[in-house]
């Protein structure tokens, strides 16, 4: 990755859904970009969250909720569909989710002024969710497109339900940088794309076959791994004693990871603080819980406190 970032602090996106997400505990603030980019906000980055919303109150207190979370909604749009909602239910202490269709994201457009915001991103992460419809689809491969050469762009798959399909997967592999999946998907996207049935195999066929410089495998409770062609990097997890859930946990490891990326740390160390924050992340409910700023500092190295 490169280091030589275009903004001090680094523009983050999350690019694609945003939503209510409706858990037995409360209404909280969700879908995977917003998160991501939350997250990266208080690792030192501005972030932005690249979605729709309705023009409805739903809609409004979203564009609330992310000003109050200090993220930019330059990249908001308003569109006359409803604004998302998602039903949230713990199986297994896993997040379970009833995604609604024909909502705002569905219908993201691209313009001009997201054209722009492209052009001086220095790390998009965006899934495979957002891409359901041939709009968001459309738009989304659209604003990768228009990134530099150098910003890290990351496939976050988050396989959900039935939304997804080769051409999709392959394409977005087709325009990424760092490929993040967890060990359900893992199978699944070799079985789509016909890759080696081995877990090892299958990673290092991706690393290949689509020219990646980085593929996190996450397993749950038992651990992580991260990939490049020349090394692994095997994290077993920082251990809780209480987790509330789990949601929004992968989001925190991707943006630990990608600001690690940005800064070229060692691969080691990178994956220890995604492993850490994830880790904090259980023990909260909701996937925008405040770090304290102990954990923060321990988290954040010299150079990036540079830049907060």
């Amino acid at each position: 990755m490169s280091a030589n970032v275009s903004f001090n602090p680094p523009c983050i996106i999350g690019l694609g859904e945003i939503l209510w997400d409706m858990l037995p505990s409360g209404t909280f603030l969700g879908g995977a970009p917003a998160n991501f980019a939350f997250h990266a906000n208080q690792l030192g980055a501005r972030g932005h969250v690249v979605s729709a919303v309705g023009n409805d109150d739903l809609g409004q207190q979203i564009v609330d909720a992310l000003g109050q979370l200090g993220l930019a909604t330059t990249g908001l749009r308003r569109v006359p569909h409803p604004t998302s909602t998602v039903t949230v239910a713990t199986v297994d202490g896993q997040p379970s989710y009833t995604i609604h269709t024909d909502v705002a994201w569905d219908s993201l457009p691209f313009d001009d002024e997201l054209n722009s915001l492209a052009e001086h991103a220095d790390a998009v992460c965006f899934g495979s969710l957002a891409q359901r419809s041939p709009a968001s689809r459309q738009s989304l491969q659209s604003f990768l497109r228009a990134t530099r050469q150098d910003c890290c762009r990351v496939f976050d798959i988050n396989l959900r339900q039935h939304y997804y399909d080769t051409a999709t997967i392959q394409a977005s592999l087709e325009l990424s940088q760092v490929l993040k999946l967890n060990h359900e998907e893992l199978p699944i996207v070799a079985s789509l794309l016909k890759l080696p049935s081995d877990p090892e195999a299958t990673i290092r066929e991706l690393l290949q076959r689509f020219g990646l410089r980085l593929v996190a495998l996450t397993r749950g409770g038992d651990g992580s791994s991260l990939y490049t062609t020349w090394r692994v990097s095997h994290h077993p997890g920082h251990r809780v004693e209480r987790i509330a859930d789990t949601v929004g946990a992968g989001d925190s490891f991707t943006a630990a990871l990608v600001m690690g990326l940005l800064h070229q740390d060692d691969l080691d160390v990178i994956h220890d603080r995604a492993a850490r924050l994830a880790s904090f992340v259980c023990t909260q409910r909701g996937a925008t819980p405040r770090i304290p700023d102990e954990l923060r500092n321990e988290i954040v190295d010299h150079g990036m406190r540079c830049l907060l």
